[in-house]
């Protein structure tokens, strides 16, 4: 066993069973969330607390500030490197987080893809401004259908890089992406926290979205947007933080934009729900059960003798 994996969809307790195994191993936990690498993202990321991750080692948080890329390549080199690195200190790496993409790349592998083109990404960029991103999915959908297929005609973020590669190889990045698997995986225990019924999943994203607007979540981007942040970094697009930013742009008003923020949430953890079914691998768990922690314990200790 190389490592421990844990996983779930958002607002499955992930993060509090994690702690609760590193207090009874000697874990370092390793976040796999595309939004907790953010500085000055900590609410609406559900980034552990000062405090917990002051009790237990936490790795790949507030490393990147919300302007700079961060892909599921970086991810899977800084991951490897940390998984030797804690495994050499004679402790167990935790893996953590429900940026599924992130878990894919590091077990399976990732093709070798072009680099980015600065000045070719401009390019795209201008040309999205003049006649908008709809018209650009049109165009990948001619050169990549496949990855067009799959790529939403509002996401500037894949379209951009799907056009560029193609630009600069005159092979569709589809065609990249399928050698997936020739870089060597990195084998793990595979545990997947989830509530066994759907409503349960959407009852428990609403509830931590209230719970993030409490804590200051509208705060929080303001205070991004203060710092001079485009809200079509990425970053700010994520779920919770779009929908903040409109209502703070004038796009929603408060309500509109809870409702929203609480719809984009559902239709998330239905996609992670889906992608989980769609794997039989892994060691189900269910967040409502209190024997979990103790029983996870007892399993990583016998995969690991």
């Amino acid at each position: 066993m190389s490592a421990v994996f844990l996983l779930g969809p958002t607002a499955a307790g992930k993060s509090a069973l994690a702690l609760a195994i590193a207090r009874r191993l000697p874990c370092e936990i390793i976040s796999v969330d595309s939004g907790q690498v953010y500085r000055g993202m900590d609410i609406g990321t559900a980034k552990p607390s000062p405090a917990e991750q002051g009790g237990v080692p936490h790795h790949l948080i507030d490393i990147r500030m919300p302007d700079a890329p961060y892909s599921a390549g970086q991810f899977r080199a800084d991951a490897v490197a940390l998984i030797a690195q804690i495994k050499a200190r004679g402790r167990i790496p935790l893996l953590v987080g429900g940026t599924f993409l992130y878990f894919r790349a590091l077990e399976r592998g990732l093709a070798q893809l072009p680099a980015a083109d600065t000045a070719l990404r401009a390019a795209i960029e201008a040309q999205a401004a003049r006649d908008g991103w709809p018209a650009l999915h049109a165009q990948l959908a001619v050169v990549d259908p496949v990855l067009a297929a799959r790529v939403a005609p509002s996401d500037r973020q894949r379209i951009a890089r799907g056009l560029e590669v193609f630009r600069c190889t005159g092979r569709p990045l589809s065609d990249w992406q399928r050698q997936a698997g020739q870089v060597e995986g990195v084998a793990g225990l595979r545990l997947i926290l989830a509530p066994p019924a759907r409503q349960d999943v959407y009852r428990a994203v609403e509830a931590r979205f209230d719970a993030m607007l409490a804590a200051g979540l509208v705060d929080e981007v303001e205070a991004l947007r203060a710092a001079g942040y485009d809200g079509q970094l990425p970053a700010l697009r994520a779920v919770g933080y779009r929908q903040v930013w409109r209502f703070l742009h004038g796009e929603l008003d408060r309500a509109g934009m809870i409702e929203a923020a609480k719809t984009a949430s559902r239709q998330y953890a239905k996609r992670q729900l889906t992608w989980l079914r769609g794997d039989p691998q892994g060691h189900w768990l269910s967040p409502g059960d209190r024997s979990v922690p103790a029983r996870v314990c007892e399993l990583i200790e016998k995969t690991a003798a």
